[in-house]
């Protein structure tokens, strides 16, 4: 058997989401179970009508219509942080019983960023992971903790982005 590693796909630029998403179908492609935890995203996304034609992959994530994390009400905060324990708590339970091989946690470090996850749970679980489990991380930030943990570590680097020139996230490319 093979050891799980650790990946952790972070930066300001694109392609994170995109290299995880990648990921996963090349392990469903293998006949890998992959559990692929949507943190902070609650909106329809092209990758997600693809994923979901896959067998062997399962997606967990946010409400529909989610609002950015600025966006939300103290009420919705709360919201949103049970959901993500709740999710994050069901994926480490699945990984355990050996339900998935692949375990990617989008953005997870926004949320912890953000404060709408605890960063001891996910650090906790990496320490503790199930040998075999490939676990993904991907988001801005990561805790030095996690980059000490993870085998690899690839860093997006933005250059320049259409945004910065007012055209926003165009369907099939950037959501």
């Amino acid at each position: 058997m093979q050891p799980g590693l650790i990946h952790l796909y972070c930066g300001d630029g694109k392609g994170k989401t995109t290299a995880a998403m990648g990921l996963a179908i090349r392990a469903a492609g293998h006949g890998k179970k992959v559990l692929i935890l949507q943190f902070l995203k609650g909106r329809p996304t092209g990758e997600l009508k693809s994923l979901a034609q896959i067998e062997g992959i399962q997606v967990l994530r946010g409400k529909e219509g989610m609002a950015f994390s600025f966006q939300m009400t103290p009420e919705e905060r709360i919201q949103t942080k049970a959901l993500h324990e709740e999710h994050l708590h069901l994926a480490m339970h699945k990984a355990q019983l050996g339900e998935c091989e692949v375990l990617i946690l989008d953005e997870v470090m926004g949320a912890v960023s953000t404060g709408l996850l605890e960063e001891n749970l996910v650090t906790g679980f990496l320490q503790a992971k199930p040998p075999q489990l490939e676990v993904v991380l991907t988001g801005r930030n990561p805790p030095p903790q996690w980059v000490e943990l993870a085998d690899y570590v690839t860093e997006m680097k933005k250059i320049k982005h259409p945004y910065e020139r007012g055209i926003p996230a165009r369907d099939g490319i950037e959501q």
